[in-house]
């Protein structure tokens, strides 16, 4: 446990921004890379945005073979996985190939690709049997090909609880350092921008509908009316710091300092939600007190029942307007598996710069969100400890803290 587990590469695809300085530019100007779906002819549908990661060309990134083998999902993961490896100047060649490892998040990803293999049932005649042997085989795709690309051969593994899992993942990967695992490509991405993955995400009835870009996806706002869905992610690099340090790493983003996860109890049972406990097991795993932390990035569903709660568990810990708040992800949409990463490297990057980016969109808090929240222009601020927070259909809680390097 005397290991230090350090962040010392990210790599971006967002919406917003593919690279990482690209996205965080983008970010604290207040750019959205929400707008109408272009993927396909969403008219008949009752949602028609996302977060879009446009001008993406996966034959510069990906190997040709992997390109009809996979869909946009792993091409994606496949893309920020390499460009954080390349952030921290990481050759894995380098490394001992039993002593990487890859632990990334898993939520709607995949459908794309099954897409196309039920579409080839009409065409081609595959059996059933085939068609969902390989969606299933999908859910693992993005990290077995990181794995077999970069010739990691650790422990690898894949976190399904939907937009909390990519703070498990960073969690597994934490732990994974202290047990002695040289260095670990941990995160999350997801795409589902297709008919069959909007249709399976609107069975869950909390999309926005809205048609205006800057006003559909509002989290704590009086008017909020649901989410706006994306695709994208982030990949980060997690080593010791001693190694980081023997190795040269040309930088260090944070420490990934403390994790925890828990479980909503059963709707209906009256007990408390499990996003306090959450954020109080993570703090306490990271050894600081809630005075100690300068910036929440907060889950933001956008959904007011799911807005309030969150909302009441940030005040009851902090107290009311008690620690600035923000959910820069109103500039990408949620990104389910992806999400949580890209708030986790948002948040590492708000640490370097000492500043907060902000959240877009939001005109009038909702009775019951008593926030300090950063709202349309990034806020200069002394960072030295950022709690990330993510939720996960189902009842899945995460919370992760990172401090400042140094």
């Amino acid at each position: 446990m005397s290991r230090t587990a350090v962040v010392t590469g990210i790599g971006v695809t967002a919406p917003n921004g593919l690279g990482t300085e690209a996205y965080w530019a983008a970010t604290l100007a207040g750019r959205s890379g929400i707008g109408r779906i272009s993927r396909f002819d969403p008219t008949g549908y009752p949602v028609r945005l996302a977060g879009e990661v446009r001008d993406f060309d996966a034959g510069t990134h990906v190997p040709s073979r992997l390109i009809p083998q996979t869909d946009n999902w792993t091409h994606l993961g496949l893309t920020a996985a390499a460009w954080a490896l390349d952030d921290a100047g990481a050759d894995p060649a380098a490394f001992p190939e039993y002593e990487m490892a890859v632990v990334t998040a898993s939520s709607s990803g995949g459908t794309e690709f099954g897409q196309r293999e039920i579409e080839r049932l009409w065409t081609k005649g595959p059996s059933w049997v085939g068609a969902y042997q390989s969606i299933a085989w999908f859910y693992a795709a993005t990290t077995g090909q990181i794995s077999i690309r970069h010739g990691m051969r650790g422990p690898c593994g894949v976190v399904c609880s939907e937009q909390a899992g990519a703070l498990d993942a960073a969690g597994q990967a934490r732990a994974l350092v202290q047990q002695g695992t040289r260095l670990v490509v941990t995160g999350g991405t997801d795409a589902s921008l297709c008919p069959y993955g909007l249709t399976a995400q609107l069975s869950k009835g909390t999309l926005s509908g809205g048609d205006d870009p800057g006003r559909a996806y509002r989290p704590f706002d009086a008017d909020a009316g649901g989410y706006v869905p994306g695709e994208g992610g982030a990949m980060l690099i997690v080593e010791d710091a001693a190694d980081a340090r023997a190795r040269r790493a040309p930088k260090v983003y944070g420490v990934i300092a403390g994790q925890a996860a828990t479980f909503d109890p059963r709707p209906g049972s009256g007990r408390e939600p499990g996003l306090r406990r959450a954020i109080e097991l993570a703090l306490a795993d990271a050894g600081v007190a809630p005075a100690d932390v300068d910036v929440v990035f907060a889950d933001a569903a956008g959904v007011p029942d799911a807005d309030r709660a969150e909302a009441a568990a940030i005040s009851a810990v902090f107290g009311p307007g008690g620690v600035p708040v923000t959910a820069p992800k109103t500039m990408t949409g949620r990104l389910y598996a992806g999400g949580a990463a890209l708030d986790l490297a948002c948040a590492l990057l708000a640490l370097r710069d000492q500043v907060i980016p902000p959240t877009v969109g939001v005109a009038r808090l909702a009775p019951g969100c008593d926030l300090d929240l950063v709202r349309d222009v990034p806020r200069e601020a002394r960072l030295r400890t950022a709690l990330v927070v993510a939720r996960g259909y189902g009842g899945f809680n995460a919370a992760a803290v990172v401090t400042a390097a140094g």
